[in-house]
């Protein structure tokens, strides 16, 4: 039976070659993402751990990194590092060199004012030379390190992508006014947010410590050891030595590597989990097509498994022929997809690092043995799993057969059973996305999605006929009688004609819901942004940091304000014994609602006015709090205070959580701390002239951005189609996939028709009605699966949109009609471009050999 199966193999090769690119294809996807994943988590781990080589103990303020964000100044005394410390651990036995550590972030603006790199990867650190005037960290490309406040180094990339040279002077931002530095120097780095498209700009450590904590204070310390030194005894002399608190925490060089190691391994891990949950819709498109195949042999073999039964072979030879013959098909087509993959990784990198600019690592390629198995075996698999069930219908053809004709009609009985178990799939399915709606359970819409796609593939086959019948009418009154032939062609075997179909509903159901929730979030967004922000334009920061305290001061002068408040988050405890810690928005309660929507569903608006706080729906149901509660509060500077519940906000963009006066809260706020966002309402509406001066105001700072409704609106949606262009990319391979199921079923359906095909040309068909007639089939089939995929797309979609009611108010399911037919005729087209070969092919037929064909 093997040699049996070999030769079936080598003699359908032709017929075999759709389905082993479509393996080949999913292999290819899931080797390229396990592949391109460990390439980059290993180059990233290399990198990274540069960055400890020399390093052998790190003493670090916790507290530290949280405070150079918000410049402010730290108002309960705790543990701090200072250069009294870092003497004192570098003279401990075994230490050669301690340097003090200052970070933070800092933006490069280029020579228009634009930020160079993005907003959340603009490092700022301190640049310490050694005895001979360098910063081993940071070598020198070119120039010297800084020496004063007026100067500053920057890394050799950002120094590029600026058009900056050694001597040029450059504008230099943290949360405050722009400062003009000289460059002294360049410099390489192997910090990963820099390698990544962020820019590194170094101070000397005075202005570092001013800039980001206070004179004289470091957020870690980098301990050296002398050679021979015990890291761990290194590490139990430095903690003795330095200052014992909550936030001062110690650690080995070896032991932050192998930290940074998780970190980067969980968060390739997420990448390569995404990525090969596509792989696996890919592949499950392939089952249909490979399904399909085995199926379409099995019947055009009919006689010949017959004659086999006839001659002695049992029912388990004849399923273990055929899955033989997949087990050879899966092997070969994972073999090449496995070499595909690699390939795929390696564009991939080269794509990343070319035209996108995306700076990834350098490092070797790795090709790891669990995913050479994991791809291997997963084609394979998949391959023998599809070809389980056309493996099985070919061990109950009887021995009579071979007398009989070659199709086999599936009985009434395996019909029945069929649409039993589609209708209650599709009801259960269908009752748990009502459920799930009415509960705001997303488990239970994604359970329910599920199963109603199983229940509708099931059912395909019954939903063809009336479906394709509705698209006839229109082909057989352009078309005549190649229209009619087409579709009495695509509803002979329902069977075969849903399993191709619904290779494509797959995508289309994906894409569709993912577009139909797009455009219904755009527009709740778009809705609560006009609704809940009244305010003109916004002042922050691109990487959501805190403004620089003066900013608001300088916003103040601008003229042509009638109205603005800043947002300020204070942390507090409540609560007698300090248990609970609550983060408080602060805002201008005389001028809030000028700015923002203040509606409540219990008390008053004017609670703000009144000194008391406004609470949120949402926060109010997750802490318990109620109209009229007093709650007991310690501020971050220490003081005491209480403060009462004055109304319950309704569900608001604008304001969120735990709203209270600027005038109560904000003197307690943490010293030196500024605003998250300053809101601005123009006496004249939003004009250039008001959104310039607020630039001007904040010194053209390209950290600061100046942000009107329509930016906001922009900005949501350029994120949203994003996430959506990512998606429908990478959905494409199953798209193509799907193309290939079209093609594979119709060349196969020409080759089992070709005395059919023969006998109408000999009746007068010509090769043009050949060609129309196979095109046509194509396209019905097509748009029968198009159509299929719509529909089961807007309605996933709409139970999502359904769980998103109450964290996004006045949301609805929204059907972009354009993008939807553009689905639609996109499936036409895929449905003829197709069929070009099948139809060529058949058109090619010889007439009386065609009739002569067994």
């Amino acid at each position: 039976m093997f040699r049996t199966a070999l030769r079936n193999v080598l003699a359908h090769k032709g017929r075999l070659l759709m389905t082993v690119l479509a393996v080949m294809l999913g292999t290819a996807f899931v080797a390229g993402t396990l592949v391109f994943s460990d390439t980059f988590g290993n180059a990233l781990r290399t990198q990274s751990s540069k960055s400890y080589t020399d390093i052998a103990v790190t003493v670090r303020d916790r507290e530290a990194g949280n405070l150079s964000y918000q410049h402010g100044e730290r108002a309960v005394d705790s543990p701090i590092l200072t250069e009294e410390t870092r003497t004192k651990v570098a003279a401990l036995p075994g230490v050669a060199e301690v340097r003090g550590v200052v970070s933070g972030f800092a933006g490069i603006a280029d020579k228009k004012g634009a930020l160079i790199g993005n907003g959340f990867s603009t490092t700022g650190t301190n640049y310490v030379p050694g005895a001979d005037g360098t910063d081993a960290r940071y070598p020198l490309v070119e120039g010297r390190g800084p020496k004063d406040a007026t100067e500053i180094a920057l890394d050799a990339k950002t120094a590029d992508k600026g058009g900056f040279k050694v001597g040029d002077t450059i504008r230099v931002a943290v949360n405050g006014p722009v400062m003009q530095l000289k460059l002294t120097g360049t410099v390489h780095t192997n910090d990963p947010r820099v390698v990544a498209g962020g820019s590194l700009a170094a101070f000397d450590t005075a202005t570092a410590q001013r800039l980001y904590l206070n004179p004289g204070r470091f957020a870690e310390l980098d301990v050296r050891a002398k050679p021979g030194a015990d890291d761990s005894a290194l590490l139990a002399a430095v903690e003795q030595a330095a200052p014992q608190g909550d936030n001062i925490e110690a650690k080995t060089g070896r032991e932050l590597a192998d930290e940074q190691d998780r970190m980067i391994k969980q968060g390739t891990q997420v990448l390569s989990t995404a990525l090969l949950a596509f792989a696996g819709i890919a592949l499950f498109v392939g089952v249909f097509i490979i399904a399909n195949t085995f199926t379409m042999l099995v019947a055009q073999r009919t006689k010949e498994l017959a004659l086999l039964r006839a001659v002695g072979a049992t029912r388990r030879q004849i399923t273990r022929s055929v899955l033989i013959e997949a087990l050879l098909v899966g092997l070969t087509a994972s073999v090449t997809g496995l070499l595909a993959g690699i390939g795929i990784a390696v564009g991939l990198k080269a794509v990343l690092n070319g035209p996108m600019d995306a700076n990834l690592p350098d490092g070797p390629l790795i090709v790891a043995p669990s995913t050479v198995i994991a791809a291997v075996a997963t084609g394979v698999l998949v391959t023998v799993l599809a070809a389980w069930l056309p493996a099985r219908r070919a061990s109950r053809i009887a021995p009579v057969a071979a007398m009989s004709s070659v199709e086999q009609p599936a009985s009434h009985k395996s019909l029945v059973v069929r649409n039993t178990i589609g209708l209650l799939f599709s009801a259960t399915g269908g009752a748990a996305l009502v459920a799930g709606v009415a509960g705001k359970e997303v488990k239970l819409v994604g359970l329910g999605a599920g199963a109603l796609l199983i229940g509708v593939f099931v059912l395909t086959p019954l939903l063809s006929r009336p479906l394709i019948s509705l698209l006839a009418p229109l082909l057989r009154a352009v078309y005549g009688t190649p229209g009619k032939l087409a579709q009495e062609n695509a509803v002979r075997n329902p069977r075969r004609t849903a399993a191709t179909a619904s290779a494509l509903t797959i995508g289309v159901t994906l894409i569709t819901s993912l577009t139909v929730i797009g455009a219904s979030v755009n527009q709740a967004v778009d809705k609560l942004t006009a609704t809940n922000l009244k305010a003109d334009y916004t002042v922050a920061m691109q990487n959501f940091s805190n403004l620089s305290p003066e900013v608001a001061a300088q916003v103040a002068k601008v003229p042509g304000i009638s109205a603005m408040s800043t947002q300020r988050t204070v942390q507090v405890n409540i609560g007698q014994g300090q248990e609970d810690s609550e983060s408080i928005t602060a805002v201008d309660a005389a001028t809030i609602d000028r700015l923002a929507t203040v509606k409540v569903s219990e008390g008053s608006a004017d609670a703000l006015k009144q000194g008391k706080l406004l609470v949120s729906s949402g926060r109010a149901e997750h802490g318990g709090y109620k109209l009229g509660d007093t709650l007991a509060v310690t501020y971050p500077d220490g003081a005491k205070g209480s403060l009462t519940v004055g109304g319950i906000l309704e569900a608001n963009t604008a304001l969120a959580g735990i709203v209270a006066p600027e005038s109560v809260v904000g003197p307690h706020a943490a010293p030196g701390s500024g605003p998250e966002a300053v809101l601005v309402k123009g006496a004249n509406g939003p004009t250039e002239e008001l959104k310039q001066a607020l630039r001007d105001a904040t010194g053209g700072n390209p950290l600061i951005a100046v942000k009107g409704q329509k930016e906001i609106k922009e900005e949501n949606r350029q994120m949203i189609t994003s996430i959506l262009n990512m998606m429908y990319g990478l959905l494409g391979m199953s798209v193509v996939i799907a193309v290939l199921g079209v093609v594979n079923t119709m060349a196969m359906s020409v080759f089992e028709r070709r005395r059919e095909i023969g006998m109408l040309r000999a009746i007068g068909l010509d090769r043009l009605g050949i060609r129309r007639m196979v095109r046509l089939e194509s396209l019905l089939i097509a748009l029968f699966g198009g159509l299929v995929g719509v529909g089961l797309g807007i309605l996933v979609a709409w139970a999502v949109v359904g769980t998103m009611a109450d964290s996004l108010k006045g949301i609805s399911t929204v059907v972009p009609p354009l993008q939807t037919a553009g689905f639609l005729l996109a499936a036409a087209v895929i449905g003829l471009l197709a069929a070009l070969w099948p139809a060529h092919r058949a058109a090619k037929l010889d007439i009386l050999d065609s009739i002569k064909s067994q």
